[in-house]
């Protein structure tokens, strides 16, 4: 099969070719899945040159997410030959075949394809144990969403409004800030440079924001800070914008709000229940067509190369799709 393997670490994906490998063998637990669309996410960037917190033995397939179809389940399996299916692990998805514990899997919502289905488990998990798991999110209330252009942030845009939520959303391109008028339904949109707090107390009335959900860190970190309203939450959801912030203590203790730290990935580890609750729940949405996945390119696995530029160079609204066997 052809697969995406990452060699050794180095910039610029040089580390990184489309090389025949074996087919995968299903252990115990495992389903043998053909892969119809595989999604990108920033972390899979992050690996290739070993700048992401989970460092893959070498060498390894790259990819995180997936949607397919079951092609081997061993009896009493929850799922047989046929099913449809998403999610995904660490690594693996850049290729024809991948083999994986069924709990790493769940069956394709009725209404949504392939390409939707891989764009979905990710980005839209991660919005949901942020936002509502772990943020409390409630109708009516004041959210904003950092890095609205990528896809855990237009993901979180796109929850919160399905909560009822008012949601500003914001991109560090002023370019990409036209662009997500058009693809979101976010009450405003701003360039989230310099400072931006006066805008959003504009926008709120005064009353700053009850949820921050912050996925670029840095600078934009640093305002947030000043956009978060008395008892709120600033959510750190990652640090895309290549600066980890620091931040004095006094300042949440003055103005009452949390900072918390999300991996949803963990998090779904740690409360298996919990995980498959979101899984759950993120399904019955997309089933109900309450989630449309915003996919900016759809690609054969072997043009890998221009959906990882694109991404790292901060041109896409949304996600990259890739198609193995295209």
């Amino acid at each position: 099969m052809q697969a995406l393997e990452v060699s050794s670490l180095a910039p610029g994906f040089a580390g990184c070719a489309l090389v025949d490998r074996p087919m995968p063998v299903r252990a115990a637990g495992e389903l043998l899945v053909r892969i119809r669309a595989a999604s990108l996410n920033f972390p899979d960037l992050l690996m290739t040159t070993g700048g992401y917190q989970f460092k893959p033995e070498l060498p390894y397939v790259a990819g995180m997410e997936l949607a397919g179809e079951v092609v081997e389940a061993e009896p009493g399996s929850a799922f047989a030959v046929g099913d449809k299916v998403y999610g995904g692990n660490k690594t693996g998805a850049f290729a024809d075949y991948v083999a994986l514990p069924e709990r790493a899997l769940t069956r394709m919502p009725h209404g949504i394809d392939f390409p939707a289905a891989a764009a979905l488990g990710a980005a839209y998990g991660t919005a949901y144990t942020a936002l509502v798991e772990i943020g409390g999110m409630k109708a009516g209330q004041w959210v904003l969403v950092h890095g609205a252009s990528g896809g855990v942030g237009l993901a979180a845009v796109e929850l919160a409004k399905r909560f009822g939520a008012h949601v500003i959303a914001t991109s560090g391109c002023a370019a990409k800030v036209e662009r997500l008028k058009a693809v979101s339904d976010a009450d405003a949109v701003i360039l989230a440079e310099g400072r931006f707090r006066e805008q959003v107390a504009e926008l709120t009335g005064g009353a700053l924001c009850d949820i921050v959900y912050d996925p670029v860190g840095g600078d934009v970190f640093d305002e947030s800070t000043r956009c978060v309203a008395f008892g709120g939450k600033l959510l750190v959801i990652g640090f895309a914008g290549g600066r980890i912030a620091d931040i004095s203590t006094n300042i949440p203790l003055i103005k009452g709000f949390s900072v918390v730290g999300v991996r949803a990935g963990e998090y779904a580890r740690r409360f298996p229940e919990r995980g498959r609750a979101i899984r759950e729940a993120v399904a019955t949405l997309a089933a109900d067509g309450r989630l449309n996945p915003h996919i900016d390119r759809l690609l054969p696995l072997s043009r890998w190369r221009e959906g990882f530029e694109a991404m790292a160079a901060r041109g896409i609204v949304g996600k990259v799709v890739f198609e193995p066997g295209v």
